[in-house]
């Protein structure tokens, strides 16, 4: 049944696809939100068949799916006099019930999906237009009644077939069906062997595999979590075996799946979300986040190499790697698929033809390859296909109850200003603020629920504060991904850990450490957004010289190693680390001490030397102690 229902949502997209302005197919839906509807028709009756209820008669589920079913397709055949009559503020009794249901079954079904945070968040905000007005100044809205409420939720284009929703139906499926569809035809395999082939002769070689490898099904896949239980499989035991300590190999699987969501070309659905919140193409999105996320990975390379000097780990045996010209031979229809993404992403500027048009090819190949899907595997392609769109599909539209509350009762534009009472001229303040927010909510919703939150109430004020919209979006990105790696939560991390039989808190800590560098790169490129690819060349080139220098000395500082072989001391590396952030930052204008950029460069260099006198220092006195 899911994968049926897989196929139905894919052709309804597909029909809506349009080539210079034309449609592909028929186009048989005229109106938008009947395509919206559809979609919802289609998938959310799916929730309660994968989230089963735990009593044992499930009657209820098939009641559940039903009404999932009937509500939105109602909907959708009403979906004319809906936008011509303004159903959305008054609508007669049948279409208020029809809307009660769907918003009653949005919650259910992001329960069973997520659990009782998001909906706990989703049902305070949705109630929250019935008593807007009697709460404290500082968040008091509009209030409408029970029935304006429910029809605005289901009918109107602001909530949960909002802007996250319009999102997801018209980027978000293709692409994450494009990935599906890399990982089932053989793609996760190609990438960890391609991988091996290259890099695991280094020394420390299986650590750097597990960077590429999952950074590239993490681009794929958009989930920390499946990144790490798939690839971590065959990458945290192969670091283990070369030396690596179980906390060490599961930190590393961590933090590279972390990054894998930030690193273009696919990023995940939430940078679909932000290319439709700043109203830009997708691609240019993808070209913004390039550098920050290689900086990122060259951050974790500088680090895996020190570690592994550091404890003399060696590389892979040739009998147990891969050769390169095989693995490529075998593999060629994945750089193929990229390739074709890329060119019709970027050279055609096709973003929501792309992904199926790769997709299409993959599959054609296939099926004329040696290692072709049957149909049993095609079916269970469609299953995965379907479980990612079910589960994407109620978090989205309870996200959306969230953001057509803010929207109807004014509280969005409410919040906006008092942060930026609270923060008065000082846009350091908005940032730290940002961080720390953006933070706290990772670590309670899906990066997605965090992001559009914040999108709305954050992302206006930063971007008054005088900071570039594009720059503004990454940042609440990059820390809503933190909390995979940070105590007291870590997810990704306490996954890794359970692959490697390492104590998950021991875990979450070396992430910290071995990631270090995502904490810094957002209030770089929020900085200066010279990293993301906006200004002349020479800004630009100077700034990621600077960024790398930065980072390739904080990642010797964070293992207390320097290239030539010699060890630091804690205090060493302390002082290390703040130069190379002093080296790192673009430009101290809005520090509160008012530092010029040379200054900081200055000082950095200063801090540099420093350490190293210290270090010399520390060795001269060891040295005279030992000859006396």
């Amino acid at each position: 049944m899911i994968a049926g229902l897989a196929a139905l949502t894919c052709f309804v997209v597909i029909d809506q696809l349009r080539l210079f302005g034309e449609p592909l197919l028929s186009g048989w839906l005229s109106l938008e939100t009947q395509v919206y509807f559809a979609l919802i028709a289609l998938l959310l009756p799916g929730v309660f068949w994968v989230f089963p209820s735990s009593y044992r008669h499930r009657w209820s589920d098939r009641i559940l799916s039903l009404l999932g079913f009937v509500a939105p397709l109602w909907l959708l055949i009403h979906a004319e006099p809906i936008l011509n009559e303004g159903w959305e503020f008054v609508a007669p009794d049948h279409a208020v019930f029809a809307s009660l249901v769907l918003w009653l079954l949005v919650l259910e079904g992001v329960r069973r999906a997520t659990g009782w945070v998001l909906f706990g968040i989703a049902g305070v905000f949705s109630l929250y237009p019935l008593f807007a007005d009697v709460m404290p100044e500082m968040i008091s809205g509009m209030s409408i009644g029970l029935r304006e409420t429910a029809s605005y939720h289901a009918m109107s284009i602001e909530s949960i077939v909002g802007l996250p929703f319009r999102a997801f139906a018209n980027l978000v499926i293709g692409f994450l069906v494009f990935g599906a569809t890399l990982q089932h035809t053989g793609g996760g395999t190609f990438f960890i062997q391609l991988a091996f082939s290259l890099l695991g002769r280094s020394r420390g070689g299986a650590a750097k595999v597990a960077i590429v490898s999952s950074g590239l099904m993490g681009s794929m896949s958009g989930s920390v979590i499946t990144n790490v239980m798939t690839t971590g499989q065959l990458t945290i035991p192969a670091m283990q075996r070369q030396g690596f300590s179980a906390k060490s190999a599961a930190a590393v699987e961590a933090c590279a799946s972390t990054g894998g969501v930030l690193l273009p070309p696919i990023m995940g659905s939430t940078a679909f979300i932000m290319a439709t919140f700043l109203e830009i193409p997708y691609y240019q999105v993808a070209l913004a986040a390039l550098v920050p996320s290689l900086l990122y990975f060259f951050a974790l390379y500088v680090q895996l190499d020190a570690y592994a000097a550091k404890h003399d780990l060696q590389g892979l045996r040739d009998q147990e790697l891969p050769q390169l010209f095989t693995v490529l031979k075998e593999g060629w229809v994945f750089l193929f698929a990229f390739a074709l993404l890329m060119f019709l992403l970027l050279v055609m500027q096709q973003e929501t033809l792309a992904p199926w048009a790769a997709t299409l090819a993959l599959l054609l190949i296939n099926q004329f390859g040696r290692q072709r899907m049957g149909i049993r595997a095609l079916v269970d392609w469609l299953v995965g296909v379907g479980k990612l769109l079910i589960e994407l599909l109620v978090i989205l539209c309870a996200v959306g109850l969230i953001v057509g509350a803010l929207s109807v009762t004014g509280l969005s534009g409410t919040l906006v200003n008092e942060l930026l009472f609270v923060a008065g001229d000082q846009t350091w303040v908005l940032i730290l603020m940002g961080a720390i927010t953006s933070f706290v909510l990772g670590i309670g919703l899906t990066v997605t629920a965090a992001y559009v939150f914040l999108a709305i109430v954050l992302a206006p004020a930063l971007i008054e504060g005088g900071l570039m919209p594009i720059a503004v979006h990454l940042f609440i990105l990059y820390w809503g991904m933190l909390s995979f790696i940070t105590p007291p939560v870590a997810l990704g991390a306490f996954a890794a850990a359970s692959v490697a039989g390492a104590n998950p808190v021991a875990t979450g800590f070396e992430s910290m450490r071995v990631g270090v560098a995502i904490y810094l790169l957002p209030f770089l490129f929020l900085l200066n957004p010279a990293l993301l690819g906006f200004g002349n060349g020479i800004e630009i080139v100077v700034a990621i010289l600077e960024a790398l220098g930065g980072v390739l000395i904080i990642g010797w500082a964070a293992q207390c190693r320097l290239p030539g072989g010699g060890t630091l001391s804690v205090w060493e590396a302390s002082v290390m680390g703040f130069a190379g952030l002093l080296l790192a930052l673009p430009t101290l204008t809005l520090d509160p001490l008012r530092l010029a950029n040379d200054t900081g460069n200055y000082l950095g260099v200063a801090c540099l030397l420093l350490a190293l006198a210290l270090r010399y220092a520390r060795i001269s006195l060891t040295q005279r102690s030992a000859d006396a």
